[in-house]
């Protein structure tokens, strides 16, 4: 609409679909840190009738570093989301705060003994909190059809996100003016190189 083109809805899904993962990918910009703090939860999500579960972790700034969607709530699961963490950031963090769910700890000694673990329903807010935007977007969507479709939207949602919404610490009014300026300058240089 800003060139004066209408198009469809479905042009729109069919680019998101084309070009979404090319820019998360270079949107990805949060350098990894040996004083990161991960904020580690699970959210049931019901797809088709069934139960999926999505882990996220999010650092201490409230930026989401990895989502997935997994069919079960265990060990395993909690497993494959640190070690896929790992393989991201590359350096384990300083401390990983979960809620009471016991397949966090039983994890953490397997891939990481020894980074410090805190368990307690009331430290992570900052993870539980970060579910909600997903919320709302899976109510105007009406659900998600495909444990898949949904791993594809929260690559991309998250990175878009990450981009524009200013981290916890930014508190005053030009601080978040500033931080969205920087953002749509770097979304105008990552549409224009992959354009």
């Amino acid at each position: 609409m800003e060139r004066g083109i209408v198009v469809s809805y479905e042009t729109i899904r069919r680019w998101g679909r084309k070009f979404g993962p090319a820019y998360a990918r270079q949107l990805r910009r949060k350098k990894p840190s040996h004083r990161d703090i991960w904020h580690l939860d699970e959210v049931v999500i019901s797809i088709g009738g069934r139960q999926h579960w999505l882990w996220r972790a999010v650092d201490q700034d409230g930026y989401v570093l990895d989502e997935i969607v997994q069919a079960r709530r265990d060990t395993k699961a909690a497993r494959r989301l640190l070690i896929r963490l790992l393989k991201k950031q590359g350096l384990p963090p300083k401390r990983i705060i979960t809620d009471k769910l016991r397949s966090y700890g039983a994890a953490k000694r397997q891939v990481m003994p020894q980074v410090e673990h805190r368990s307690h329903k009331g430290l992570n807010n900052r993870a539980e909190n970060s579910h909600l935007p997903l919320r709302k977007r899976e109510r105007m969507l009406q659900g998600f059809r495909s444990s898949g479709s949904l791993q594809r939207f929260i690559s991309i949602f998250s990175a878009f996100r990450n981009l524009f919404v200013p981290p916890h610490s930014k508190n005053s009014a030009l601080a978040i003016h500033i931080h969205r300026l920087k953002a749509m300058a770097e979304w105008r240089a990552v549409t224009e190189m992959l354009a």
